[in-house]
């Protein structure tokens, strides 16, 4: 390859500067637009829950960009529990050991410490809410202009694929609370996942923040539901009485833990909602230049499995692949189409499991989380396919794989 090809990233979270830092590692000319400094990320509100598993993980690993496995808390396993309809206990409970650990840094953390890291390897960083003119600029300027962000105009370019996007309103409630002061839970760490029927979920895990350990916590409200109940919450206060009243109501379990909870600070919170939406990846500007779509701008998925961070590294990672591999030919509208197809070649599965967790379970789907709790070998293999979700199918997805499955186990 000759060394001056220039490729301009609009967007600089998970994913951008990932595959940025990694294409300046292989001589690549990189220019990241973002819309906020380093300070103001650090200063800002939570932007996630970002628990990445081993995959995830790795990716960053591969480009030198782990730079918290000494100080981020791991988690080890899933727990996976259902409460009992009377409110008498748990109906389902059952802990699934992951192969290798998990963690989740708070961005606020990892976007600064990554964005000096991409200055440090020379790439160059514009701070600016970028523009469809700006995108045309950035296209006469660069031989490739992908777009890892977007609100409003520049979202728009990217049409809506109706066929992969069941959804068009959002399926959840959603809410963020970072919390120190939480009593961990015996023997390991988990991502401890509670499923209340009609109602939503709730899950929470270790993490890294600003100000150092902490838990974060999930809230996932059935629209109309109990748990969409954040749209009055004024203040940081408000937010963390109602998380702790959502627990003291359906999961006193979780509610013992927190007793003594205080938010690690008052930008620890967040809450909103989102239909889930997958587009098309080739943007086409007024002029007729085209743009390549990455991660969230292309493939949004629920939080309701985890897999936004876990989703946007391998994005990142995929399109690095097919940067380096197609060498100097032009990055045309077959380039970007493939590159993203070799992505969805492993998402179309995190999205086929997540939108099925969005629907009320069904009788399959019910059986196999309920057999965990009799079969540690299945309760640990669902805990690794957060890692990797293409091993949920087909018997996940299928009612007759999974009673055949279940049969095989139990024989």
């Amino acid at each position: 390859m000759s060394k001056s090809r220039k490729i301009t990233i609009v967007g600089g979270g998970q994913s951008g500067l990932q595959l940025g830092c990694g294409l300046l590692s292989h001589g690549y000319e990189v220019d990241i637009v973002q819309n906020r400094t380093a300070e103001q990320v650090r200063d800002g509100k939570v932007l996630s829950s970002q628990c990445m598993f081993d995959q995830a993980l790795q990716n960053e690993r591969d480009i030198g960009l782990n730079f918290w496995d000494a100080e981020c808390p791991t988690v080890d396993s899933i727990n996976f529990v259902v409460p009992a309809p009377d409110g008498s206990g748990k109906a389902i409970d059952w802990n699934g050991k992951l192969d290798k650990p998990g963690q989740s840094v708070d961005q606020r953390v990892k976007i600064p410490r990554w964005m000096t890291e991409f200055e440090r390897r020379g790439g160059t960083i514009a701070i600016h809410d970028a523009s469809i003119d700006d995108l045309e600029r950035y296209a006469k300027q660069s031989e490739l202009v992908i777009v890892a962000a977007g609100k409003g105009d520049i979202a728009r370019l990217f049409e809506r694929d109706a066929e992969k996007s069941p959804f068009d309103r959002p399926q959840r409630a959603l809410a963020l609370t970072y919390v120190n002061g939480m009593l961990p839970r015996p023997d390991h760490s988990a991502v401890n996942f509670n499923l209340i029927p009609t109602v939503g979920e709730y899950f929470v895990f270790p993490a890294l923040t600003v100000n150092g350990p902490c838990d974060i916590m999930v809230f996932e409200g059935i629209p109309g539901g109990p748990m969409d109940c954040w749209k009055d919450v004024k203040t940081p206060e408000e937010h963390l009485a109602k998380s702790k009243w959502i627990l003291d109501t359906f999961l006193p379990w979780e509610a013992d833990r927190n007793r003594n909870a205080t938010l690690t600070d008052d930008n620890g919170i967040l809450a909103g909602a989102f239909a889930p939406t997958v587009r098309k990846p080739v943007g086409r500007l007024p002029s007729g230049a085209i743009v390549l779509g990455m991660a969230d701008a292309v493939c949004l998925n629920d939080p309701i499995t985890g897999q936004g961070s876990n989703n946007a590294s391998k994005a990142a990672k995929a399109y690095m692949d097919a940067i380096l591999a197609h060498g100097d030919r032009p990055f045309d509208a077959a380039f970007m189409q493939s590159a993203f197809d070799s992505y969805w070649a492993y998402a179309q599965f995190v999205v086929g499991w997540t939108n099925a967790l969005l629907q009320p379970p069904p009788p399959h789907v019910l059986n196999i989380m309920g057999s965990a709790q009799a079969f540690p070998v299945l309760a640990k293999r669902i805990a690794n396919g957060f890692n990797d979700p293409r091993d949920f199918f087909p018997w996940f997805a299928v009612p007759e794989e999974a009673d055949a499955y279940l049969q095989k186990l139990a024989a």
